[in-house]
């Protein structure tokens, strides 16, 4: 591999952080891996961005141990709890301050499952994973991004919220609050306890992990498979909010009458459950009769090394080929093992 620097063969170092892991790869311009590694959640909303980029020092200086000098070109990160200016911008300065490149760029992970899922130049993508985004981009257009913050900025849903929402559900089934559900008893059994309260409370008191709340989920889609209502109530609100941020993103972009990629990821989507799966797609081709699906199981780093790679190019003043670049990024990140240092 060149020298940092050397305009021949600048190398990237692309992040994409989430809510359970963060990867790190170490690019050169044709899309080639040269090296890899994994650090733990990145959660700058809760630790601080300082406190956040620090907890990646220890992968990334494993990454950057094949890049001369210890340095790349550019750092490109699209990360989870990046979703408002004022927090890429903080996180960008975090990184400028650990010097592992020359140039930064910041993003919320959302762009970069849309670009894992198309080259496209017009697309939405929607993730509903632990939490729940949306993004939309046309050339010409406005970005259309959500602040995702939660229910206090008008969101719904992912992992997280659906746990919440199980679980409001099976604790006033047990008190008598609320319809009978068979989800209390299964909620209770899957997490040691005697009722769904307790598991509530075990939450609130820190005897129950309560980053365990996502895995409520494949409960929701067991209890939908057995015919219980109110799981499929909440699998279907949760389809139409997926709908809802897809068909309201292309309606702001004037996209809904043209030829549009409309790209799908996250644990919740990727688990293809028909009860969540088809009313997505029933509503979004409704209303965007011209619009391309596509559930997306690639690595979102994926996507992060070719939005960094678009901007190593414009640093550079040159263009790779997007399809040579998938292929091989492709080439590593499908095996299970890919390449480590």
């Amino acid at each position: 591999v060149a020298a940092v620097g050397d305009m021949t063969n600048p190398l990237l170092l692309a992040l994409d952080g989430g809510n359970s892991k963060t990867d790190v790869l170490l690019v050169a311009e044709d899309g080639t891996v040269v090296s890899r590694a994994a650090a733990g959640a990145f959660i700058p909303h809760i630790v601080g961005a300082p406190e956040a980029v620090a907890s990646l020092a220890g992968a990334v200086a494993e990454a950057l141990a094949a890049a001369p000098d210890g340095r790349v070109s550019l750092v490109a990160g699209y990360l989870a709890n990046a979703d408002l200016p004022e927090e890429e911008d903080a996180i960008a300065q975090a990184i400028a301050a650990q010097e592992w490149g020359e140039h930064v760029v910041i993003g919320n992970d959302t762009l970069a499952m849309l670009r894992t899922g198309t080259d496209a130049p017009a697309a939405v993508a929607v993730v509903c994973g632990a939490g729940i985004n949306c993004v939309g981009i046309r050339p010409g257009h406005t970005t259309v991004r959500y602040p995702a913050l939660g229910r206090a900025t008008g969101d719904w849903g992912g992992g997280f919220g659906i746990g919440k929402e199980v679980l409001w559900y099976a604790t006033r089934a047990e008190d008598g609050r609320g319809p009978r559900t068979q989800l209390a008893g299964m909620v209770a059994a899957y997490f040691g306890r005697e009722s769904a309260v307790a598991v509530a409370t075990g939450m609130h008191l820190g005897t129950v992990d309560r980053g365990r709340m996502h895995e409520i989920v494949p409960l929701l889609f067991r209890a939908v498979d057995e015919g219980d209502d109110i799981a499929s109530t909440i699998a279907r609100q949760q389809a139409d909010e997926i709908a809802l941020l897809v068909t309201n993103t292309l309606r702001r972009l004037a996209l809904l009458d043209e030829p549009v990629d409309v790209v799908l990821g996250g644990g919740m989507l990727t688990s293809r459950h028909p009860a969540l799966l088809a009313p997505v797609i029933e509503a979004v081709v409704a209303a965007a009769p011209h619009a391309a699906i596509e559930i997306v199981d690639a690595e979102p780093v994926l996507g992060s090394a070719l939005l960094g790679l678009e901007h190593l190019d414009a640093l550079h003043g040159r263009s790779g080929s997007p399809t040579e670049r998938r292929q091989n990024l492709r080439a590593v990140l499908a095996t299970s093992q890919g390449v480590r240092t």
